[in-house]
């Protein structure tokens, strides 16, 4: 059970409301987030909700089942929609691309990548400064110094960041410099990483564990939510299975049962899906018409360098063949 809290309850009220919650033998746990102030409650019997539904400060109760409570879609009916400021929204209907190489190298590769997405109006620039690499011998991106380049051009050209952190000694850092923290395929399940971004306001997207099964993602939603952060987009990119013809099997099953099981804004990283780089674009096409919100896609300019994951990433023209048909798929949708 969620109890919705007004936004303006004082703690006289708020006092009042968890004496009554302890009278009546409920566990609950207090929730503030950038947006409103929950009290999410586990009650070991059924109870009739008119008990404590009519007291002041109240604003909903509302009956949930199952453990993630905050990003199920039975307590929120309307879908969440993540405004990033200059016209950047997730959830509201419309394709966001999310587009660049997989790893930030030099400024002029960064330069070069974002002409290109100004001259493709999109507003969103991927690309890893940390990078999580299999082999402690590969590259792991250039770090601060990195993303200060990235920062510096992206901002002046009104373009977001999107970026992957690590651990949560990196997110005071590079706080002032990311517009959506990223967290990987791996770090989907490293739950003090989760909870301390769950303490900054800003947008997080997380990523499907390697291996991860739809729940397990909802989990680690609900521990961004719990800690205080309601700013949350969910990523398919593809779980291991046996099949080995390509790098990941894009689960695209995920995009609607994800969207019916919760609230929140749902995209696609078809790169990392089918890691494959001529297959790439019939993949995201595939992801828009299932209705993801939007996509993570690889670029490079010429991906046969690309420092990492080149195999799976599209040239500057396939990108742009590749965005035409995205907006041309969305009108006939």
């Amino acid at each position: 059970m969620i109890i919705q809290l007004d936004t303006s309850i004082d703690g006289d009220k708020k006092g009042r409301i968890e004496a009554a919650l302890q009278s009546l033998h409920i566990d609950f746990y207090p929730v503030q987030t950038q947006i409103g102030h929950y009290f999410i409650c586990t009650p070991k019997q059924e109870f009739d909700i008119r008990g404590i539904g009519h007291l002041d400060g109240i604003k909903d109760v509302h009956r949930v089942s199952g453990a993630h409570k905050m990003v199920s879609h039975k307590w929120k009916v309307d879908r969440t929609i993540i405004d990033c400021g200059d016209g950047v929204r997730f959830g509201d209907g419309e394709m966001t691309i999310m587009a660049g190489p997989c790893s930030i190298e030099s400024e002029e590769q960064i330069e070069k990548t974002v002409e290109v997405l100004k001259r493709n109006h999109i507003k969103v620039m991927r690309g890893g400064v940390y990078k999580p690499r299999t082999s402690p011998y590969s590259f792991r991106g250039l770090g601060m110094e990195g993303l200060l380049l990235f920062y510096k051009h992206c901002h002046r050209s009104g373009i977001k960041i999107i970026t992957e952190v690590m651990e949560s000694a990196q997110i005071e850092k590079m706080l002032p410099y990311v517009d959506i923290f990223q967290v990987g395929a791996r770090n989907t399940q490293n739950f003090n990483l989760l909870e301390a971004l769950g303490k900054i306001d800003k947008p997080v997207l997380l990523k499907r564990g390697i291996s991860g099964k739809i729940d397990e993602l909802l989990y680690s939603a609900e521990y961004v939510f719990k800690s205080g952060n309601e700013k949350l987009i969910l990523c398919e990119r593809g779980i291991r299975t046996f099949e080995n013809s390509y790098r990941n099997t894009l689960d695209l099953n995920a995009v609607p049962i994800l969207k019916e099981k919760s609230h929140l804004p749902v995209v696609v990283d078809p790169s990392h899906g089918i890691g494959i780089r001529k297959h790439v674009p019939q993949m995201a096409l595939a992801s828009a018409a299932v209705g993801a919100d939007g996509l993570l896609i690889e670029v490079h300019e010429t991906p046969e360098k690309a420092v990492t994951d080149g195999q799976q990433t599209l040239n500057f023209m396939e990108f742009e063949r590749l965005v035409s048909r995205l907006y041309a798929l969305e009108n006939v949708l």
